[in-house]
């Protein structure tokens, strides 16, 4: 509640409002009055003359209240990413530095991030009046900065206001320091007093602000810009893997993304979706536009590519976020982002997300491994995304990105699932083996650098020790998972897009002297030593055997990857582009039957699909182009707006 102390004014007045003196004076009481006032209607500006932004000061919610940025990002580009001499910086260190690790505002751009609050001019002040500031909530998470003369001056406990401040009025800038990272501990909100003291009696105002919850994007904004990895090095795999960035570029552009590659290029780390999750803050700026500040959300990993957000992306209205601790040791699978993905808008059981929702794999084997809780903690205090965790405990790297998607789609709730079918890709072979194809092979990508192509065939694959058990397993898996996605969002079988999928328990399909020196170049999507001993584990255990009785048993949760390339596991390029990695599946009357049923899903769903190559380059590590490359989107909605 707002505390307003009257300080009584006497005044003499005449009828027609002239000053009398004794003794015909008569006596008005007109109380002092302090009126503090944020943006609450979030319109930008800060309503001075009307009741906007006043009902609800002291509130916050979703649709209501005033917000202000965390201001993470580094508008002068000041903060160094090497120490003297030339020495790497720590990761702590490349951490603590952004626009809010110093006292100051640095220039029009920084000056940008603040969010106003201002008070209303006191006209009636005696002139003794003076006033000070003082965060009574969030004070050791937030900076508040005082605008004098053009300059933005930190507010202290010893800043104080002077008799004609506070009777022009008093413009306040609000500044983060962090975003929110435990709800338990901060839950965002800062609320900000203004008390006079005078002779006659003091006054106060006090309003609250929120900071703008850190968001990760759906794929309902456009894509704008499209980042990846680029090889360096002469070898043949280096240069085949720079033709893929050129394809990648070119695809882009045949979408409309007009905005350059984002190339990181200094650590070799090729999962381009896994060391970072591009997320964003925005509010309505000063201006009347939407103030966005694009975060780089780094894996909760001991994986050094993470490093060149901060060398190559931090900048203007770009920051970093990193765990902190213990969560950023290791390679733990789980805390790579393809193994983080969000669910369009929606409402659902009294629940909404106006800006999504994230879902994430766990780990429902017995063994209990789950993404970093710090990591999750941080997602889940933002108030907006609750992530909402599948069963990813059948994939050996065990990433939602591997079974599942989102589609834009012209329908009334404006998106569908993609879903991978293993069923579907089980039809398809055992269909060409009905019609007389099964001496086909499998697979018909070329040998590279001195390597065997595959060469089995499709009765070989259907005869192999594990393919079929194994992708009726996945099927099951997935198929408990989208019933989880259908209840908590209540999408129907309507709005569901089957693509044709197979799974299995070896990680790559070649032959054995190709198989693990290939997955040691690439380290593999899971940690490059245990990918390799897995590697090394499963060759012994691919020898074609009798298939499995239709009588058997059903076959356990095992690890399994993408047999052909995951087609769900691509890049959405614009509203009804898709980019899917080549099938190479069996070639049959000119024609490869899985690239032909994967097209036709995305065309039933409104989607035009090409495709780029990447066996060699993603396939073979366990992951395919979406692993391999991150987007930009657009964030300059409203995300309080449905």
């Amino acid at each position: 509640m707002r505390k307003r102390n009257a300080v009584r004014v006497v005044l003499a007045l005449s009828a027609t409002g002239a000053a009398l003196t004794p003794p015909s004076l008569a006596y008005a009481e007109q109380p002092l009055r302090v009126d503090l006032r944020a943006d609450v209607d979030r319109d930008g500006r800060v309503d001075l003359t009307g009741p906007t932004d006043t009902a609800g000061e002291d509130t916050w919610s979703v649709g209501r209240g005033a917000v202000f940025l965390p201001n993470i990002d580094d508008d002068g580009k000041r903060c160094p990413t090497t120490a003297p001499g030339g020495r790497p910086l720590s990761d702590a260190k490349l951490a603590a530095c952004n626009d809010a690790s110093d006292t100051k505002v640095n220039g029009r751009a920084d000056a940008a991030d603040l969010a106003r609050v201002r008070s209303l001019p006191m006209t009636n002040l005696p002139s003794d009046a003076r006033a000070g500031v003082q965060v009574t909530t969030g004070a050791a998470q937030t900076r508040v900065f005082v605008n004098r003369i053009g300059a933005w001056k930190p507010v202290t406990a010893q800043t104080r206001l002077t008799w004609a401040e506070l009777r022009a009025g008093v413009e306040f800038g609000v500044e983060g320091k962090d975003v929110i990272r435990d709800s338990a501990k901060w839950d965002g909100r800062v609320a900000i007093r203004l008390k006079v003291t005078s002779s006659s009696g003091d006054a106060s105002d006090t309003v609250t602000l929120r900071a703008a919850p850190l968001l990760t994007h759906h794929a309902r904004q456009d894509t704008q810009q499209l980042m990846v990895t680029k090889a360096r090095g002469n070898d043949a795999w280096a240069k085949r893997q720079r033709e893929f960035v050129g394809a990648l570029e070119k695809e882009g552009r045949q979408a409309g993304i007009t905005k350059p590659l984002v190339t990181f290029e200094k650590y070799g780390d090729i999962w381009a979706q896994d060391f970072v999750e591009p997320a964003y803050l925005n509010m309505t700026g000063p201006d009347g536009r939407q103030r966005t500040m694009r975060v780089m959300l780094r894996s909760a990993q001991d994986r050094e590519a993470g490093r060149e957000l901060y060398e190559k992306l931090r900048g203007p209205d770009i920051g970093v976020v990193q765990a902190k601790g213990r969560d950023m040791q290791g390679w733990e699978t789980l805390n790579s982002y393809g193994n983080l993905e969000t669910i369009p808008p929606y409402a659902q059981g009294g629940r909404s997300f106006p800006a999504g929702r994230i879902i994430m794999g766990e780990r429902k084997d017995g063994s209990g491994v789950r993404p970093s809780q710090e990591i999750r903690t941080l997602l889940k205090s933002q108030g907006l995304q609750d992530p909402l965790l599948l069963d990813t405990s059948w994939l050996h790297v065990g990433h939602v990105d591997e079974f599942v998607q989102f589609l834009p789609a012209d329908t009334p709730r404006g998106w569908r699932i993609g879903i991978a079918d293993p069923e579907a890709g089980l039809r398809l072979l055992r269909d060409a083996q009905r019609d007389g194809h099964g001496a086909k092979k499998m697979f018909s990508v070329p040998g590279f650098d001195g390597t065997h192509a595959p060469a089995e065939t499709i009765d070989q694959a259907l005869a192999s020790r594990y393919l079929v058990s194994d992708n009726q397993m996945a099927a099951r898996k997935i198929t408990a998972n989208l019933e989880i996605l259908k209840r908590e969002t209540g999408v129907t079988d309507e709005e569901i897009v089957p693509v044709p999928a197979l799974y299995t328990r070896g990680i790559v399909q070649d032959s054995a002297d190709t198989r693990v020196p290939l997955l040691s170049r690439l380290g593999g999507r899971a940690e490059p030593e245990v990918a390799r001993k897995h590697g090394q584990q499963q060759m012994a255990e691919d020898a074609p055997t009798a298939a499995p009785t239709a009588s058997a048993a059903p076959a356990p949760t095992v690890s399994t990857s993408a047999y052909v390339p995951g087609a769900v596991n691509g890049i959405l390029l614009s509203r009804d582009r898709y980019l899917a990695p080549r099938q190479w599946g069996p070639v049959i009357g000119g024609r490869d039957i899985f690239t032909e049923a994967v097209t036709a899903a995305y065309t039933r769903a409104g989607m035009k699909v090409s495709y780029v190559d990447d066996w060699y380059t993603y396939h073979l590590g366990m992951g395919e182009i979406h692993c391999g490359t991150n987007t930009l989107r657009d964030a300059s909605a409203a995300w309080w707006k449905p």
